[in-house]
């Protein structure tokens, strides 16, 4: 007993030690346990059937793995220039450099527009007259039919609507105009466009002369009176039967005859010649012809002049050879047919 009680007491410390170690370890090992129990995932809820074992399964055919028509596929060729279609609208000018043959007309076609729109657009170089047209001039070309009009100080949309005969709202949502619709204003300077717009513009014309007192409605006469009376059936003033320029249009108030320098060029009809000379008015050399029912006729460019004032003449006649003098770009036949000192366009009375 006596050696037990000194073991104790020699190892009293030691036995604490082991004590408290096993107490420590004890509940860090039960602590553990606790700690994985509280964390561990709860088990998911039983999965209920979306339907029933024997409700049929919808038939959905799927694609066959590895077979040759899962590896067909459509190749294209990669283009890094993406293509814009033909179609596509324009809402900005383009400008064009005249060339030599070229017409107002034919420009206007090209560029699907009117005539008068690109007369109007270019008073600063045509000075509205589309036979001033000239090689190398850079003409604007509007995106659409209208005016293409230079904003002005004071201007407001209602005044230019007015002016031009056009709508406010059809200049206010034109794409190209670029209108804050929130705050519609315009500066000064900026280009817009008027859809639709129209505006008197002036012609370049040679006045109708008469033969005394023919019936012809004139803006002066001569003395020649008496002479052959046109039939008013008009025959082809020129071998070619095709146009080389120009048709008829507001701003071109006859056809341009295909003719080469040179060419013969023929009386429409029977009638009196009232002019054979120079005009002043870009015609160059120039006859007119009173018919003396009403009609008159004029042939102008012409290189040459084959009959004098009061010439009594007859339909399919010679009077004179076509060519490129006056306002001219090439030889040709400009061609006019007025009537009651109106203008018609000659396609009405040609054969």
């Amino acid at each position: 007993m006596s050696k037990l009680s000194s073991f104790f007491k020699n190892n009293l410390f030691n036995l604490i030690s082991w004590v408290v170690t096993l107490v420590i370890v004890t509940g860090i090992v039960l602590g553990a346990f606790a700690w994985r129990k509280s964390t561990s995932t709860p088990l998911a809820s039983e999965v209920l059937p979306t339907a029933a074992p024997d409700k049929k399964q919808p038939d959905v055919q799927m694609p066959v793995l590895g077979a040759p028509e899962a590896s067909l596929f459509v190749g294209r060729q990669i283009q890094l220039k993406t293509n814009v279609p033909a179609s596509k609208p324009r809402y900005k000018p383009v400008e064009y450099r005249v060339s030599s043959g070229d017409s107002l007309f034919a420009i206007a076609k090209s560029y699907t527009l009117e005539p008068e729109t690109i007369l109007w657009a270019n008073y600063d170089v045509l000075q509205d007259d589309p036979h001033s047209l000239k090689p190398g001039q850079v003409l604007k070309v509007p995106p659409a039919d209208g005016i293409y009009y230079q904003w002005k100080e004071n201007d407001t949309l209602d005044s230019v609507a007015k002016e031009f005969k056009a709508n406010v709202d059809d200049i206010l949502n034109y794409p190209g105009n670029d209108i804050d619709l929130a705050d519609p204003k315009v500066d000064s300077g900026s280009w817009v466009m008027i859809p639709g717009g129209q505006r008197e513009f002036q012609q370049w014309l040679e006045p109708t002369v008469a033969r005394g007192a023919s019936g012809t409605s004139s803006t002066s006469q001569n003395a020649c009176g008496g002479g052959a009376v046109g039939s008013g059936g008009f025959v082809w003033p020129a071998d070619s039967h095709t146009l080389s320029g120009n048709d008829f249009w507001s701003g071109h108030l006859g056809i341009d005859i295909a003719a080469g320098e040179g060419a013969p060029v023929y009386a429409a009809d029977s009638g009196v010649v009232t002019v054979a000379g120079w005009s002043n008015f870009g015609y160059g050399n120039m006859i007119q012809i009173d018919h003396g029912n009403g009609y008159s006729t004029l042939y102008a460019h012409l290189s040459s002049i084959g009959v004098g004032v009061c010439s009594s003449v007859s339909a399919g006649q010679w009077i004179g050879a076509a060519g490129n003098t006056g306002n001219s770009q090439g030889a040709h036949l400009h061609f006019e047919v007025r009537q009651g000192g109106g203008f018609i366009n000659p396609w009405f009375v040609l054969p």
